[in-house]
């Protein structure tokens, strides 16, 4: 059962680590997200599959040149075997070796010179590095989750590839029926008329958009063996149909010369939308904790400014997650933001935590928070957050940031990205000094006099007065409940003295 466990966490591990490694390299190629697989989640099952033949066959093996040519040619004809019957069950060419490197050294253009040398040494890395720590990570967890957690994984990815397998079926079904229907207009003895053969091709194309968006993408030199034609049709119509949303949420402009400042998802763009948006959440903060509290209270999050980078990297991470989603349901706008916006806010208040030793907020008090970092109702929050952005602020904002003139608008984005970066080093230095000066720790460069000149403590309380320790949080929050358990004690023992005749 052990043996049996470790298999599949080599299978889960290996799938997402293949997953990952292709989505890195083909979206810095492609200089934009593309998910590189063939099911909808984070996994690569042939990968997977790949590393489990390792695990079983090779792991024992210690001459390292043994290692080397027992792996490459093991995968080499596993790679050939599994592209050889997908292509065949499915009538799809997913990758072609007949063109570009190793052009000449083919094997029916499924495998090429290079791909045997990556698997050697592949079988080398997993050998000596990938695997070694499975037996231990597989000791270390509760036997019953140890089995329990890859198995559900499992389970998903296979659920995951019968559906992405229906999907196949259903676009060759598909791409028959259009040229079924190419055909009846070529012959033209058809008892339908033409506009509806011709609106009947239309639709076929539309149902096969759900595909369009995912698979093709995850193999651009995919191709069709028997209907060869009705397939680029598909792809050119989806191009289209892309091209004209894009244009409905955002104007494109082909020419360099005639583009407008911050014209699209540039660096500019982004650093203002980051400003902008940080300055926006300092205006919602002021305003939550003046409704929540009833009085005003500083709200931000760098020692110049009014502004709380938490709210301008969300804006920033929502654009660019979401931004191709803008004509997707409100819903999966709404549950992606949240997430998006949710996760964002835990892992800053993580690493301002692990970097700083201190903390912004602590949520631990609330229902279904996450180690106080976040919780369910924030989550929410995100969403909405996300979703007017999204819809029409982001739009609005995107609009009026390209009008700004190209020479000035440079010159000012130079010098407020100068201004962030001092704003964000003095901020964590301000913080550092506040810690060390509450532990008689005198400064030893020329920043920390500054800060501790400027930035007093009366001053960082001022702008922080949420900030501090889990230690901190945690007193005070004994503190409050003590003084809540005084109250009340007080209360049963006024209602106590109270005289009988009172009563």
């Amino acid at each position: 059962m052990k043996f049996l466990t470790e298999v599949l966490w080599v299978f889960v591990l290996a799938s997402f680590l293949g997953w990952f490694v292709q989505f890195v390299a083909r979206s810095i190629k492609n200089r934009k997200i593309c998910n590189p697989g063939f099911l909808t989640l984070p996994f690569i099952p042939t990968v997977g599959f790949g590393f489990v033949l390792l695990y079983v066959f090779v792991i024992h093996f210690d001459n390292v040149y043994m290692l080397f040519f027992t792996s490459s040619i093991l995968l080499t004809f596993y790679k050939y075997f599994i592209a050889r019957i997908s292509d065949r069950s499915y009538g799809f060419k997913w990758k072609d070796f007949s063109t570009g490197a190793g052009k000449v050294y083919k094997i029916n253009s499924y495998v090429n010179i290079l791909e045997p040398l990556v698997y050697g040494l592949a079988g080398i890395l997993a050998v000596k590095v990938f695997f070694v720590p499975i037996p231990t990570l597989v000791s270390a967890i509760p036997f019953l989750f140890a089995i329990l957690i890859p198995a559900i994984i499992t389970a998903a990815i296979i659920f995951d590839t019968i559906v992405s397998c229906i999907t196949v079926v259903r676009l060759k079904k598909n791409l028959k029926e259009m040229d079924n229907i190419s055909k009846l207009l070529e012959q033209g003895d058809s008892d339908v008329s033409d506009e509806e053969l011709r609106a009947r091709y239309e639709r076929k194309m539309v149902s096969s958009k759900r595909f369009r968006l995912r698979l093709v993408r995850a193999f651009p030199d995919m191709e069709s063996f028997d209907y060869e034609k009705q397939f680029e049709n598909i792809k050119e119509y989806h191009d289209l149909v892309k091209k004209k949303n894009k244009e409905t949420y955002e104007k494109k402009i082909e020419n360099v010369e005639d583009r407008p400042f911050a014209y699209g998802l540039s660096f500019a763009k982004l650093f203002w939308l980051f400003f902008i948006g940080s300055f926006c959440g300092t205006i919602l903060e002021t305003i939550w904790a003046f409704v929540t509290n009833g009085f005003f209270e500083m709200r931000v999050g760098m020692v110049m400014g009014p502004f709380i980078p938490v709210y301008g990297g969300g804006a920033v991470a929502i654009t660019l997650c979401l931004y191709k989603l803008h004509r997707r349901n409100n819903i999966i706008v709404f549950a992606a933001s949240g997430l998006i916006g949710a996760t964002f806010e835990y892992y800053c208040s993580y690493f301002q935590e692990m970097f700083l030793g201190t903390i912004s907020w602590d949520y631990s008090d609330t229902p279904f928070n996450i180690d106080g970092r976040t919780n369910l109702s924030f989550g929410i929050i995100w969403g909405f957050l996300g979703l007017m952005w999204l819809r029409y602020l982001y739009p609005f904002i995107s609009r009026n940031i390209e009008k700004i003139p190209k020479k000035p608008g440079r010159i000012i984005t130079i010098i407020l990205v100068v201004f962030m970066i001092i704003n964000g080093v003095l901020s964590v230095v301000a913080v550092d000094r506040k810690n060390k000066r509450a532990e008689n720790i005198p400064p030893k460069t020329v920043i920390g006099q500054f800060c501790d000149t400027v930035f007093t403590d009366d001053y960082m309380n001022f702008i922080f007065p949420h900030m501090g320790t889990h230690e901190t949080f945690e007193a005070g929050r004994k503190e409050e409940a003590k003084q809540a358990a005084k109250e009340a004690k007080q209360a049963v023992n006024r209602a106590s003295n109270v005289p009988k005749s009172a009563k």
